[in-house]
């Protein structure tokens, strides 16, 4: 029997519970969960800063990871998850708003040692800096700039990875702009063409009938 081993996300406080095995019919049948087993699950859910693995795992690397390798990761992560690319999505707000958080610990020396030896605690997510700017995917002018997890990506972290997708992104993002363009506007044209020949075979049918009508008329006044 297939296995899936998965983070839930506990939709009453927004945290993850261990890694849990699941088939494939009971990881579906999660996000259809009532509120009383969302209630039930929700008492055993912890804090992403207190499991062993959950940073390292939402953004994909290995405990061993270099700084360089988290970014990359972080970089990634994000812009698959990115709110401008999964507009009305709440879950990819959720995960993109995890991924910032991972980050904001991984990405962080000090709060990578407190969190591999398990000390890390919420008043540390709370009052750490974002990452400087050698860490930070945009300019780096935000040194300053407090940290706090919650639903959805905060407005300052939406607008510092926009400016990290402009500077990295911007022809992809752009031709994938051009691209769905071109398919709204043959979808477009396929319409109006579907539209043209209806409203030209109903002019066939319509000259038609006037002919026969004219014909029966004609044959009348004859005879």
């Amino acid at each position: 029997m297939t296995l899936i081993l998965q983070y839930l996300h506990c939709l009453l406080c927004n945290y993850y519970n261990v890694p849990t095995a699941l088939t494939p019919h009971q990881s579906l049948a999660w996000k259809y969960s009532s509120r009383t087993a969302l209630a039930k699950f929700h008492s055993t859910c912890s804090p992403l800063y207190k499991s062993k693995s959950a940073y390292y795992d939402i953004l994909e690397v290995s405990p061993t990871a270099t700084h360089s390798q988290i970014k990359t990761a972080y970089y990634k992560q994000s812009f698959i998850y990115h709110p401008d690319k999964n507009a009305g999505s709440e879950e990819a707000a959720s995960m993109f708003s995890q991924i910032s958080e991972a980050y904001s610990v991984l990405g962080n020396k000090a709060l990578r040692r407190k969190y591999d030896r398990g000390i890390l605690s919420q008043a540390d997510l709370q009052g750490s800096s974002r990452p400087t700017s050698r860490e930070s995917p945009a300019s780096g002018q935000q040194s300053g700039t407090r940290h706090s997890p919650s639903v959805g990506a905060t407005q300052q972290n939406i607008f510092d990875f926009d400016a990290f997708i402009r500077s990295h992104y911007g022809e992809q993002l752009k031709r994938e702009q051009e691209i769905r363009q071109r398919r709204e506007e043959i979808i477009r044209k396929k319409k109006e063409l579907v539209e043209d020949m209806k409203l030209g075979r109903l002019k066939e049918i319509s000259c038609f009938i006037f002919f026969i009508i004219l014909k029966y008329i004609i044959l009348e006044i004859t005879f």
